[in-house]
């Protein structure tokens, strides 16, 4: 398993090499500019239109508005927001929380614009369904030229899902439970399969309806726990911004100058993990977003940038806050090239855990005795919502090539890639970390590959964007003036 992981660690360095992050980055302030920082600007509106009655004709689709981004956030609440966020800042330093800042804050235009092209093109199924994602608005948007880069989106999208949303979610619920409570990963593998299987062949409106009420409840009990530890460590928090914007340019505690290997693994660790963690740019959120009930567009791009947001600039900072306020993990953990390598490889050294580990070490500091359990129930819960989220992205992408009648062979494919991912934590040994570290190594390939067609195809249909994004608001700068009724507008 060395060889494949250093496989992957060449592919990955390919695939978020200075290319990807200049792509991800820079389609995000070409939109954000493009966009006049509307996607900045008029968050407190998002949350107002969240939770907006709508009837007649807005009301047709699948799941409202609200359920909608709560499968989206289903598939991006979990094992980045807690195990993700710690591997970045035990690999990348603690200057990876800043570029996952960064990704997070351009991804909102990149959000708006993925909401908005998914309802502005999408279309209904044999099955009577509202279907969309970029293989869609590539295919109607650009035209018959580009279908093969929506085919690639497609089986890129299946493979990702596979990997992203199934094994390391899967697998980490059993490393998590296994750690914390000694549960054998085979009888977890047999449970989490049974509950998945009942909510993925429900289909969209089941998983929307337990993601509506699970994600909210597992978010607000993680952010109450970890605001408690925070507060008890407040004397920290300067200090640990201090090591978040230095670790960012490269720049060590100890000596000066600056180390472009440092900045550069900072950069990557942290795009990738902004990325596995919200999304932005992946693709894979417009998918649930051409299901909801909603006819607008824009109003819709309005909703979907919001779980950048939630994810990334609240949840995912909260935990990266958790861990290095808590001193848990000691600065020679931190960024050493000695200690990396020892990491990739899958071993664990004294003191410088990674992943679900770290994070339940920095809440147990505080909540003595309850911390661990925290962050093992809401791992385990969110990485579920997550599971239930993206198979849906992957069946969405399977009919895409394959056409309806292949869903329900996915979904019967999908829950036996979760018993697999599962059982094969029974394979792992003390202080051997070989499987998590693979599965991490394949998520962070595959969610650049799935990132690439996404971001080319939002590029070319980026006027579409602006133009409707202007035209919205024009209308309602012209109804909040008074000048004609705010009915008119629906």
């Amino acid at each position: 398993m060395e060889t494949f992981n250093a496989l992957m660690e060449t592919l990955n360095g390919f695939v978020w090499g200075p290319p990807m992050m200049v792509l991800l980055l820079g389609v995000g302030f070409f939109l954000t500019v493009g966009l006049r920082f509307l996607s900045i600007l008029r968050v407190g509106y998002g949350f107002k239109q969240l939770f907006k009655k709508r009837t007649g004709e807005a009301h047709e689709g699948d799941v409202s508005p609200f359920a909608a981004l709560m499968t989206a956030l289903s598939s991006t609440v979990g094992t980045g927001n807690i195990a993700g966020v710690a591997a970045a800042i035990a690999i990348g330093g603690p200057g990876a929380v800043f570029w996952m800042w960064m990704t997070a804050i351009l991804g909102t235009a990149t959000k708006f614009a993925e909401g908005v092209l998914s309802v502005r093109f999408r279309e209904i199924d044999a099955n009577g369904n509202r279907v969309g994602g970029p293989m869609y608005y590539i295919k109607n948007g650009l035209g018959p030229k580009f279908i093969g880069l929506a085919f690639a989106f497609a089986l890129f999208g299946i493979i990702g899902a596979l990997s992203t949303g199934n094994a390391v979610q899967a697998n980490s619920i059993a490393d998590a439970l296994q750690s914390q409570y000694n549960f054998d990963p085979r009888i977890v593998a047999v449970v989490l399969a049974l509950l998945v299987g009942g909510v993925v062949f429900g289909g969209i409106k089941r998983i929307g309806a337990v993601a509506s009420r699970l994600v909210p409840l597992m978010a607000l009990l993680y952010i109450s726990a970890a605001l408690i530890v925070i507060a008890a460590n407040i004397g920290n928090v300067p200090a640990a911004f201090g090591m978040i914007f230095k670790g960012a340019f490269g720049m060590q505690e100890a000596g000066t100058g600056i180390t472009i290997g440092l900045m550069m693994l900072a950069m990557q660790k942290g795009i990738a993990r902004g990325l596995f963690s919200n999304e932005a740019g992946q693709g894979s959120a417009p998918i649930a977003h051409a299901a909801a009930q909603n006819n607008d567009p824009v109003n819709q791009g309005i909703i979907a940038m919001l779980g950048t947001i939630i994810d990334t600039l609240i949840i995912c900072t909260i935990t990266a806050l958790v861990i290095l306020t808590s001193g848990v993990m000691t600065p020679d953990c931190l960024a050493n090239p000695a200690i990396l390598e020892m990491l990739k490889s899958g071993s664990t050294p004294m003191g410088c855990e990674i992943g679900v580990p770290l994070t339940a070490q920095a809440f147990d500091a505080v909540l003595v005795g309850f911390g661990g359990h925290i962050v093992t129930i809401c791992l385990a819960i969110f990485a579920f919502t997550t599971i239930i989220g993206w198979s849906y992205y992957g069946e969405r992408c399977t009919a895409f090539i394959f056409k309806e009648k292949s869903i329900p062979i996915f979904r019967a494919f999908w829950v036996l890639a979760v018993f697999a991912s599962t059982y094969a934590m029974s394979f792992e040994t003390d202080g051997d970390n070989m499987v998590v570290a693979t599965f991490w190594l394949i998520a962070d390939s595959l969610t650049g590959l799935m990132a690439a067609p996404n971001l080319i195809a939002l590029i070319f249909l980026s006027p579409i964007v602006f133009k409707m994004a202007k035209e919205y608001f024009d209308k309602e700068k012209i109804a909040t003036d008074g000048l004609i009724d705010q009915d008119d507008l629906k």
